[in-house]
């Protein structure tokens, strides 16, 4: 299991979603509200972050096991999210647009090369964290545990 040194706050009891288990959201296609993690036992969540999610036989078992999850403890289902065929964090050439942006706002350029050595779920991390709508106060610290700054 991996959990970020930024996240280091809220995974003793996971309280929030940590970053490997938004990878698999986002990998599986469902959105999942904090609202709705927060209603999962501990247990259960980490169960969540335990459960494989890489192979087309373990991806469709996570999302039914996280959709049964829901109904059980909201009454209703997760929200399906469109899966891209090719995320950006899979693209090892290119630095997203945003992740890009973000970093110069804070006087850091990266480089293609460092973007390479990174993990898809770092880059996967990188992206999240720089989008418009997240409040950001991770990036930095993600910089700085990637170490990118």
């Amino acid at each position: 299991m991996t959990f970020f040194e930024f996240e280091a706050d809220f995974v003793d009891n996971l309280r929030c979603i940590p970053m490997q288990v938004r990878f698999k959201l986002d990998t599986c296609g469902i959105k999942l509200k904090l609202s709705d993690w927060t209603h999962f036992s501990e247990a259960e969540r980490q169960a969540l972050v335990e459960q494989p999610c890489t192979t087309t036989s373990e991806i469709q078992t996570y999302c039914q096991k996280l959709q049964i999850l829901v109904q059980k403890h909201t009454g209703s289902q997760a929200k399906d999210i469109q899966v891209d065929a090719n995320p950006e964090w899979t693209n090892s050439t290119n630095i997203s647009p945003n992740v890009q942006e973000k970093a110069q706002e804070l006087g850091v350029i990266l480089t293609v090369q460092q973007w390479q050595a990174l993990t898809p779920l770092q880059r996967f991390a990188l992206i999240k964290l720089s989008r418009p709508s997240h409040e950001n106060k991770n990036f930095l610290p993600a910089l700085q545990e990637f170490y990118l700054v």
